[in-house]
């Protein structure tokens, strides 16, 4: 596996890159974020990159952040999205814009991209729930142990931290373990 190349940029036409690592000219498919960030001609370098292996080609798509990458690499792994598909997203929407929508289950916001439609939205939305963005969220803070126990309690039935933390914040400070298990539980359903 390639996993980063370095070299002399020596052609743009977008969506592709031609990189120069040695003699060796290798195309490298990149989303419209790292396009437009990369440096002029002639200028040095550096991409991360994944190979892409099928029966009829190995395609090489580059990225300027690990963030990208990774976002990339969760979004093949879903059905029916392929590589063209995922470069398509990140071309169309930052990673924090991707991880807004899916936190979000704004299925809206996916089908504007070119080549999305309302199912593969959903699923898209279904799948990757929980699975971006969780640097967007700030950890729940608990003020005693009675808090700490109703949370964890939320957190094994289900809930995400996100909505136990929601449900948290709503009860009283002096409120007991079960009592407060009851009361959160209300306000969730």
């Amino acid at each position: 596996m390639i996993g980063r190349l370095t070299g002399i940029l020596a052609e743009k036409t977008p969506p592709q890159i031609l990189l120069d690592a040695q003699g060796v000219g290798y195309e490298v498919d990149v989303p419209m974020s790292t396009f437009f960030n990369l440096p002029g001609l002639g200028e040095r370098v550096s991409l991360l990159t994944h190979l892409s292996i099928r029966e009829d080609a190995h395609v090489l798509f580059g990225f300027l952040t690990a963030e990208e990458r990774n976002t990339f690499r969760q979004l093949i792994k879903i059905t029916g999205v392929g590589p063209k598909m995922a470069l398509a997203l990140l071309s169309g929407l930052s990673v924090k814009e991707l991880a807004q929508a899916v936190s979000r289950q704004d299925g809206a916001r996916l089908v504007k991209v070119p080549g999305i439609g309302k199912k593969t939205a959903e699923r898209l939305l279904l799948e990757l729930k929980g699975k971006l963005g969780a640097d967007l969220s700030t950890p729940v803070v608990v003020a005693n142990d009675a808090q700490a126990d109703i949370l964890q309690a939320l957190v094994a039935l289900g809930y995400s931290e996100k909505e136990a933390g929601a449900a948290l914040k709503s009860l009283p400070q002096d409120v007991g373990v079960s009592e407060g298990i009851k009361l959160a539980l209300k306000k969730l359903s």
